[in-house]
C-alpha cells in the first residue's frame, strides 16, 4: 500500500496540471482570436467622395454614352453593376479553390466593363455590362535565393469570370 501512494499523488498532480494548463491555452488563443479587429482596407473612400465621383462621370461621360445607346437601343445604358454579397464570397471561395487546385495564387479581383452583343436577350442587347475576373499569379516552388516572378501577382488568371450583375443607374445623390 506504502508503494502505491506516490503513484496516486502522480496521477493527482498530472490531473490538476492538466486541468490548470491546457484548458487556458485554448481559452486564450480563442480569445485572442475573438479580439481580432477588422481592419479597413486601403481604398476606402468617403460617401461624399464617392458622390463626386459618381458627379463627375455623370458630367462628364453619361451624355455621350448615353446619346449612342439612345441611337442603337433607345433607351439609357447601364451605369452600375449589382452582386448580391453571398453570389461575392461564393464567387471567391469558388475561385481560391480552382486556384488551389491548379498550382495559382490567387491575389486579388480585377473589374471590366463589357457590352452584350446579339447573342442576348433583347432587354440587355448592345447595353453596358461589367465582369469580375479573379487575377494573380503561378506558385513557384523551386529552391532559390533569389525568387524572380515577371509576371507580379496580378495577371488576370484563366478562371471563369463573375457576370450577370443586375445593371442599374448612378450612386444616390
Amino acid at each position: 500500500m506504502k508503494n502505491l501512494r506516490p503513484l496516486f499523488f502522480g496521477i493527482i498532480i498530472g490531473a490538476l496540471a492538466t486541468y490548470f494548463f491546457c484548458p487556458r491555452q485554448a481559452a486564450e488563443e480563442e480569445s485572442v482570436a475573438a479580439k481580432a479587429e477588422v481592419v479597413k482596407p486601403k481604398g476606402v473612400i468617403t460617401v461624399a467622395q464617392a458622390k463626386e465621383l459618381n458627379y463627375n462621370w455623370t458630367k462628364f461621360r453619361k451624355p455621350a454614352i448615353d446619346s449612342i445607346t439612345q441611337r442603337m437601343v433607345g433607351k439609357d445604358d447601364y451605369r452600375s453593376a449589382w452582386w448580391s454579397l453571398q453570389d461575392v464570397e461564393d464567387y471567391i471561395a469558388y475561385i481560391k479553390q480552382e486556384t488551389q487546385n491548379d498550382g495559382e495564387i490567387f491575389t486579388g479581383l480585377r473589374v471590366y466593363f463589357g457590352v452584350y452583343g446579339e447573342h442576348i436577350s433583347s432587354s440587355n442587347k448592345d447595353l453596358s455590362t461589367m465582369f469580375i475576373v479573379p487575377t494573380g499569379a503561378k506558385k513557384v516552388e523551386k529552391a532559390s535565393m533569389i525568387n524572380i516572378n515577371l509576371q507580379g501577382g496580378n495577371r488576370d488568371l484563366t478562371k471563369p469570370p463573375l457576370n450577370d450583375g443586375i445593371g442599374g443607374g448612378g450612386y444616390p445623390q
